[in-house]
């Protein structure tokens, strides 16, 4: 099993992460990541990111979120 993310810009357009992601091979280690990177991500133009499976989409989540609550 493969997770990776895609990195959407505020229109959904897909854009290119400011850190490059690896390929995860549990969902965790993927979640993990993105809590650790999630503010590079967002001040380099990502404002969603997707998880996916083997390529099928897990769950859709704002960057943006975590910085108003």
């Amino acid at each position: 099993m493969a997770w990776t993310w895609r990195f959407e810009a505020a229109d959904g357009s897909e854009v290119p992460p400011a850190v490059e992601p690896e390929e995860f091979t549990t969902q965790g280690d993927a979640e993990s990541w993105i809590g650790e990177v999630w503010k590079e991500l967002l001040d380099g133009g990502a404002e969603r990111v997707t998880l996916f499976e083997d390529g099928s989409e897990i769950y859709p989540m704002s960057l943006r979120a975590a910085t108003e609550a």
